[in-house]
């Protein structure tokens, strides 16, 4: 009997013949070759035993990375904004009264679920580019005394990191529960769940884990656990609904959806890369490599959009020059050097850069390439 090959030849034919970029932008980053090796083995079923067993392990890296020892750290098979309903969906019902620190697009976003899954929002608004200050978050906190409050630890809208000890404490002492984006800052960027005393973490696997988009870990503390029973209502969403995601994950394996065990892969090799550097030796990486390339875009004459501090190691926003035309410059990069690179929007729309320095592109040799080519484009454009 014929059998068919698990893991075809790489010289076969194929209808796909994808550019070839460097993906400089915020997502998704430049993938490392022995992911997309790990991701040509063959297929098993979202059942098999294997599939369980690279399942487990997966959850092992995400805590981590994440900074956790929460049993609930699992991914969930959508992007970075599925992540986002998930956490959303699980701990907002109507009537909730719902803290958001809004300050970028994403922020918004969370606004906007929580409000379709009936909380009823209070705001603390800064301007895109700047982050609350601890004594802000806790004084809004403490007056509104929510019982959820979310934030964006890395804003990819503004490029502003966000600060959370201090308000993850007040929102401790009020009773509420702390929801925290990390999409952007996971894997390159210390995210400290634990530390911090974040609840409920929520990311993506495209951004600081250097893989393809298609997962969203999420890691949930036994505090939020608890609050996940008091819910008073059913979840509106039956696929993000997390107690049945974990007991297909982790406790039954009943079937709940056909999860991708290629991009398990990809995930678990993702983890592998962190763990062989060292979580700590790469997150360092990522920091040397965002002072490298301020310093060489302030030589340029390029300003940052945000203060010196507050700003992600991995996703920078330099602002866009005078009498330059961001989509004259992006569109030059695109064509003659196949770099990607993004421009802002909402108010920030034509006034800045959006430059991912992330993964195997973090590294002096990357730094010094994106910015001679950058340097070109301007000039080239002008």
């Amino acid at each position: 009997m014929s059998t068919v090959s698990q893991n075809p030849s790489t010289d076969a034919k194929i209808s796909v013949h994808a550019p070839k970029r460097m993906l400089y932008g915020p997502g998704p980053s430049q993938v490392y070759p022995r992911i997309y090796l790990a991701m040509a083995q063959g297929v098993v079923g979202h059942l098999d035993p294997y599939f369980f067993q690279i399942s487990q392990e997966v959850q092992q890296g995400l805590r981590t990375v994440f900074g956790t020892k929460n049993e609930l750290t699992i991914p969930i098979s959508a992007t970075g904004s599925g992540g986002m309903e998930t956490a959303i969906s699980n701990f907002v019902e109507p009537g909730t009264k719902f803290g958001l620190i809004a300050a970028g697009y994403f922020a918004e976003r969370i606004g906007e679920m929580a409000t379709r899954h009936g909380g009823e929002i209070v705001r603390l608004d800064k301007p895109w580019g700047e982050a609350a200050s601890d004594d802000e978050a806790v004084e809004f906190i403490r007056r509104e005394r929510p019982q959820v409050v979310a934030f964006v630890q890395a804003e990819t809208s503004t490029g502003v990191f966000q600060q959370s000890k201090a308000l993850c404490e007040a929102a401790h002492e009020v009773g509420a529960i702390v929801i925290a984006d990390c999409v952007t800052s996971l894997g390159a960027m210390p995210v400290d769940v634990d530390a911090n005393g974040i609840d409920v973490a929520y990311s993506c696997t495209q951004k600081g884990l250097s893989a393809p988009p298609g997962l969203a870990p999420i890691t949930v503390s036994p505090r939020a656990q608890e609050r996940l029973k008091q819910r008073k209502s059913v979840n509106r969403s039956w696929y993000f609904d997390l107690g049945l995601v974990s007991d297909y994950l982790t406790v039954s394996h009943r079937y709940h959806h056909t999860a991708s065990s290629t991009m398990f892969y990809a995930l678990h090799e993702a983890l592998a890369i962190i763990d062989e550097e060292g979580l700590a030796q790469r997150q360092q990486r990522h920091q040397r490599a965002h002072h490298r390339l301020v310093d060489g875009l302030e030589q340029m004459g390029l300003r940052m959009l945000v203060a010196e501090g507050q700003r992600i190691w991995n996703l920078n926003t330099p602002c866009v020059p005078s009498g330059v035309n961001d989509g004259k410059v992006r569109s030059y990069l695109l064509e003659k050097h196949g770099i990607e690179v993004a421009g802002g929007f909402g108010p920030l729309a034509g006034k800045i850069f959006r430059v991912g320095i992330m993964g195997p592109l973090a590294t002096d040799e990357g730094v010094d390439r994106f910015l001679a080519k950058l340097d070109e484009a301007i000039k080239e454009t002008a």
